[in-house]
């Protein structure tokens, strides 16, 4: 018989990415709360914190990505804006 899994918010898909760094965040949060609960079994704790770090590296990379463009703004001599 096949094992039923108890329903949990902790999304362990690691081939889901997050639609947005906003979603990221989000599940991210919910994602700690859990943990720190201390009520989930060994099993799924783990597969939070895999979750989690795919959750931070991917809030990480999109940071990182706006920084650099927001670099490249900044070298290209934006002028700041004057009102009148």
């Amino acid at each position: 018989m096949p094992r039923a899994h108890a329903p949990t918010a902790a999304r362990t898909d690691a081939a889901a990415p997050p639609a947005s760094y906003e979603a990221a965040l989000q599940e991210l949060e919910q994602l700690v709360a859990q943990l720190e609960s201390g009520q989930l079994p060994l099993e799924q704790l783990l597969a939070g914190y895999q979750r989690g770090a795919q959750l931070l590296a991917f809030c990480k990379d999109r940071l990182q990505a706006v920084e650099d463009q927001i670099k490249v703004l900044d070298e290209s001599g934006l002028k700041p804006w004057a009102q009148e």
